[in-house]
């Protein structure tokens, strides 16, 4: 006969309750939280799988926070060239305007000061802000004023042309901004030629807009140099001289009013009467200056001036010409910088949307290895109940199995 002590029976009682209390508080626990998997050793292959969901989790989070910070950017950026492109096409207007024969030197010079108001609207919105005191336009230096004026009252830019980048997706890196370099000193690639007189000239010659008639002419996208001389019997006529090469590319040629250059695949014509020496410039617009403020000083300097003859006011109807040529240029990059932003923003509206898809792709993911499968938990909470109360039911009748009762 095997005898038992009776605190072996009590231990292993004892035990057994713990143990059937210890899996129902587990069960509970699971139904307060909604949580199949409390810590890694209840599934540690579904625990391992749903860290590294949590952490794919937390850098689209991320991804999506950088989003929303280069969208702020982007759509502060757009305002502010909307404004800028509004000021542009003043600009436009009062150059048009300036180019009436029938102004007076006092309606020009009052020409000059709209003009100089619009220049100041044009500085301050180059040095716009966020604000935050981050400029929009100064590069990788946003806490640095884009624009400063020199001792002549000219804009220097102060900025870099480096772009703010943010990783806006797994695989996408996105500029948050422009610089005030591409957007206030620059032209498109494929802006053109654009003619510019000399003060100096001392005749009434002047030049018409400037057109690319063979742009596959290998000298196409070179400087090029009109000089008017007369030849021995008095006939005035003009050379052309490649700037790029330093050669003559159309020899000495009789001058005839308003009929077509050409040379190097532009044409333009030339009217009125030059005079010996007289030159003109035909550069390409990246070369012929992109600078919005250098370029309208030049023409508010020009229109101060009083004309005293018909030199002067050829001279100014010539500075008035490539002041139209080069703002139309320089819209034309406003533009196309717009465009640019405004798809960025469209790619980043795409982008939110992927993000979201993957937060609710991991959330799925997520809530298949760790949520509760509640009807299965509230199954085996009332198994472990029962169990536990056939426990203490089986120790109650074990402590009275004694020899004790009988004495």
């Amino acid at each position: 006969m095997i005898r038992v002590a009776s605190s072996t029976l009590y231990t292993q009682g004892l035990s057994s309750m713990n143990s059937q209390q210890s899996a129902l508080l587990h069960v509970q626990q699971q139904l307060g939280t909604g949580r199949r998997v409390l810590s890694p050793s209840d599934d540690p292959v579904a625990a391992s799988r749903a860290l590294g969901v949590s952490l794919a989790g937390s850098v689209n989070g991320q991804y999506a926070t950088s989003r929303k910070q280069a969208d702020a950017t982007l759509g502060l950026s757009e305002s502010t060239l909307q404004t800028v492109t509004t000021t542009v096409q003043n600009i436009q207007t009062l150059l048009v305007n300036a180019g009436n024969g029938t102004m007076s030197d006092n309606d020009r010079a009052t020409l000059a000061t709209a003009l100089q108001g619009q220049y100041d609207q044009l500085f301050g919105l180059a040095n716009a802000d966020d604000g935050n005191g981050n400029y929009l336009f100064a590069g990788l230096q946003s806490s640095t004023v884009p624009f400063t004026k020199n001792a002549a009252g000219g804009a220097v830019y102060q900025g870099d042309t480096g772009h703010q980048l943010l990783q806006v997706d797994v695989a996408r890196q996105m500029q948050a901004g422009n610089n005030g370099a591409e957007v206030f000193q620059s032209v498109t690639a494929n802006a053109g030629y654009v003619l510019t007189g000399n003060s100096a000239n001392t005749g009434t010659g002047t030049f018409s807009s400037v057109s690319a008639s063979d742009p596959t002419n290998p000298l196409y996208g070179h400087s090029f140099t009109l000089n008017f001389a007369p030849n021995g019997a008095g006939r005035m006529q003009y050379t052309i001289t490649d700037t790029t090469t330093g050669t003559q590319v159309v020899p000495a040629t009789d001058y005839n009013e308003g009929v077509a250059i050409s040379a190097g695949g532009v044409t333009f014509s030339v009217k009125g009467a030059p005079a010996n020496g007289d030159t003109m410039s035909i550069k390409p617009a990246q070369q012929a200056g992109g600078d919005m403020f250098t370029n309208l000083q030049n023409v508010i300097n020009a229109l101060k001036q009083p004309l005293t003859d018909e030199t002067a006011n050829a001279n100014l109807q010539n500075v008035l010409a490539t002041g139209i040529r080069q703002f139309s240029n320089s819209l034309d990059n406003v533009l196309t910088v717009r465009s640019s932003i405004g798809s960025r923003m469209q790619e980043l509206d795409s982008l939110d949307t992927i993000g979201t898809n993957r937060d609710l792709t991991n959330q799925a993911t997520l809530s298949s290895l760790t949520d509760l499968d509640y009807a299965a938990a509230i199954s085996e909470y009332y198994q472990r109940s029962t169990a536990l109360q056939g426990a203490q039911q089986s120790f109650m009748q074990i402590q009275g199995m004694n020899l004790f009762r009988f004495l």
